[in-house]
């Protein structure tokens, strides 16, 4: 294994080495294409899941270790932007931990917010950030770590109930699940009394950063095509581990 702070280079990766960021780099969905997976900002970490091989096209596979992801980095971009580093540990905050930061989580939200920000998939560095990467940065900001896809969030959450009608069970840092009725695809973090912020696209979102609401009496289009999605609620009562997900 490389020696700990050596810059990285493509003659010391090796499978299972970990890496540590400098600067914020895109996570892509390939070896090749433009297509994100994901983004990882400074500081974050991963794991080298195979040998280079020339057929990548300069691209290496990786898993970021907070949240267990797997994407292709560049080796052009991570030059001189990642230094040799330990495996991570997690820090599992408890429930009632948890539940203190949340205060922070909604801060962040709101500052997020006054941001100009249009909608990216894939995006978790900001300004711009798809709805998965709105709540697992926001909650990442006070150290709460959670999976990075939608459905995965919900899987990880405790579930909850919650009809358009009632949301007397919601507390303001919970989160709302949207999609169809096999799958999750849409979600956006409680802020009280209904109202939720999310991070939606073009077809039938805001194209960024915005606040809705279940209450059936919200006649906006974006609220309307959501209420229709409405699949359930979770409350983020651990925190992730860094293994990978299905």
């Amino acid at each position: 294994m490389p020696t700990l702070g050596t810059p990285i280079s493509t003659d010391l990766i090796t499978e299972g080495s970990c890496w540590k960021l400098l600067s914020g780099q895109n996570g892509y969905s390939g070896a090749q294409g433009h297509g994100l997976a994901t983004q990882a900002a400074a500081g974050r970490g991963f794991r080298i899941a195979a040998p280079l091989r020339p057929e990548d096209h300069g691209r290496v596979q990786a898993v970021l270790l907070e949240d267990g992801y797997p994407c292709w980095l560049s080796m052009d971009d991570l030059s001189e932007q990642a230094v040799a580093c330990e495996d991570w540990t997690p820090c599992l905050l408890s429930s009632s931990e948890i539940t203190i930061r949340l205060a922070s989580v909604l801060k962040w939200l709101t500052t997020a917010a006054t941001l100009e920000n249009t909608y990216l998939w894939g995006g978790t560095i900001g300004p711009d950030l798809d709805c998965s990467g709105l709540v697992q940065t926001a909650f990442a900001s006070t150290g709460i770590w959670l999976p990075r896809d939608a459905y995965q969030q919900e899987r990880f959450c405790q579930p909850l109930p919650v009809q358009p009608d009632d949301v007397s069970r919601l507390r303001a840092g919970d989160l709302i699940f949207f999609g169809t009725p096999e799958r999750c695809s849409h979600v956006g973090i409680h802020l009280g009394e209904g109202r939720y912020m999310h991070s939606s696209g073009i077809e039938h979102g805001r194209n960024g950063i915005g606040i809705d609401s279940l209450d059936p009496g919200d006649l906006h289009p974006v609220a309307m095509h959501y209420r229709t999605e409405l699949r359930g609620a979770g409350r983020v009562s651990r925190c992730h581990d860094g293994t990978t997900l299905p």
